[in-house]
């Protein structure tokens, strides 16, 4: 699905170019004011002449990042809450991360896979290993790993399940975000991510969210060969299912031979407080995806792991990628997981994540309804009374980025490389920007 951006990108490009002071007026209760200048502006303009109108962003034109912060063309100092949707779990530009891309820039980037390299199968062992796998298979992005899951599941289907040829069905959950694919599309049930994209992809059924005993009425049905879905809903608005939700599924997915896929591209990789998600329920998918924090945020890597019995039904020739598996990215994916383990930092978005949500659930509640939340991912929904973009304007103006989805959700999760200091500056900074409406 596509994010809800509180304006349609057409009149979003209009409003930027016109300098609408709907977008950078500063509440004068807010005590901090941060100017938006004619540098950025400019910036925006000449987006809005020249790219394509699929993003509505947040007024706010980034020159440099490091660590928690970013720094607009202005020079203005922020801290960054949205993380590049969990991209850059590891901080902004992470010294190991970059030395890793620069060491390898400068020996080889790609061989393809028409050639073997001396950096995949180093990747391939670090990874495989940490997850508990057979095996992995690399491509780019997250949609990429989505698109390879599914392709998995329906060779499995027809090799080892049985199910006749062309009859494999997916199951996913309503609310899902995986991407903007012709598939993705298809399984979605947002009208924003799915309208005008049709004919949609046959073999692709939804199932509502946590809801145990739908997906078990669906799994009966023997041509069903995978349930696809987030551990914790991410687009959706970082939406938590209840407890002992995955052991279920977990459970019946066994139950009726039916792969389960976890879609962890988002969720995983220490941002929830555990390595995966599953992992608070001690469950393992027969597929994860992974990607985002896979490089740190310095260039597209995702992976697929899955044991033997369904990673193999996938033969030389049948699947690929140009950049899958490159040495740059087999260096920096290897970094990338050495931060998040020798940093701990699935511990320390854990206890921040605990304190993050204790300290916002004082906030008043004629504008912040609920907040919710794992580890260092959490959202606060605000009153359909207020407008959750003027709110992420205001936290802008106040030195917190955030943005919106679904026109009413604010997520807040920032880079796990966050102290607790800097955590309770930003709780301060939430606190004031959410009372100036109250």
């Amino acid at each position: 699905m596509l994010s809800r951006l509180g304006r349609p990108a057409s009149q979003l490009s209009q409003m930027l170019v016109k300098g609408s002071r709907s977008l950078t007026q500063v509440s004068p209760a807010i005590d901090k004011e941060i100017k938006i200048g004619p540098k950025s502006q400019a910036i925006f303009e000449r987006e809005a002449k020249y790219g394509a109108h699929n993003y509505g962003p947040l007024p706010v034109a980034f020159s440099r990042g490091e660590g928690v912060f970013v720094w607009d063309v202005e020079g203005n100092k922020y801290y960054d809450f949205l993380r590049a949707y969990s991209a850059v779990n590891q901080g902004h530009c992470h010294p190991k991360i970059v030395k890793a891309l620069k060491d390898q820039a400068d020996i080889l980037t790609l061989s393809s896979r028409a050639f073997y390299n001396d950096c995949l199968g180093e990747y391939e062992e670090f990874i495989t290993k940490l997850f508990k796998y057979d095996k992995v298979l690399p491509m780019n992005t997250g949609v990429e790993g989505g698109e390879t899951a599914c392709k998995l599941a329906r060779k499995w289907a027809y090799l080892v399940k049985g199910v006749p040829n062309n009859q494999a069905r997916i199951i996913f959950a309503a609310g899902n975000f995986w991407g903007r694919t012709l598939a993705a599309v298809s399984s979605s049930t947002d009208p924003d991510c799915y309208n005008g994209y049709g004919p949609y992809m046959p073999g692709l059924s939804i199932v509502n969210y946590d809801d145990i005993s739908a997906l078990e009425k669906e799994l009966q049905d023997p041509n069903v060969c995978a349930f696809m879905m987030e551990p914790i809903q991410g687009e959706a608005g970082v939406v938590v299912p209840q407890e002992g939700y995955l052991r279920k599924v977990r459970e019946l997915c066994t139950k009726y031979n039916v792969l389960w896929i976890a879609d962890e591209v988002q969720t995983g990789l220490a941002r929830t407080g555990k390595r995966l998600a599953v992992d608070h329920e001690n469950v393992r998918p027969d597929i994860v995806i992974l990607g985002k924090a896979l490089s740190g945020g310095v260039l597209p890597v995702s992976a697929i792991l899955a044991d033997d019995e369904v990673m193999l039904t996938i033969k030389p020739g049948e699947h690929g990628s140009t950049f899958g598996g490159n040495p740059l990215a087999c260096k920096v994916a290897i970094a990338a997981l050495e931060v998040l383990e020798e940093e701990k930092l699935a511990d320390n978005a854990e206890k921040l994540g605990k304190i993050l949500r204790s300290e916002l659930s004082t906030l008043p509640k004629d504008v912040v309804s609920i907040v919710r939340g794992k580890g260092l991912l959490n959202a606060i929904v605000i009153n359909k009374k207020w407008d959750a973009w003027n709110v992420c304007v205001k936290l802008r103006d106040n030195g917190l980025l955030a943005k919106p989805t679904h026109g009413d959700i604010i997520r807040f999760s920032p880079p796990l490389t966050i102290t607790e200091p800097q955590i309770y500056e930003c709780i301060d900074i939430i606190k004031r920007t959410v009372q100036s409406f109250n």
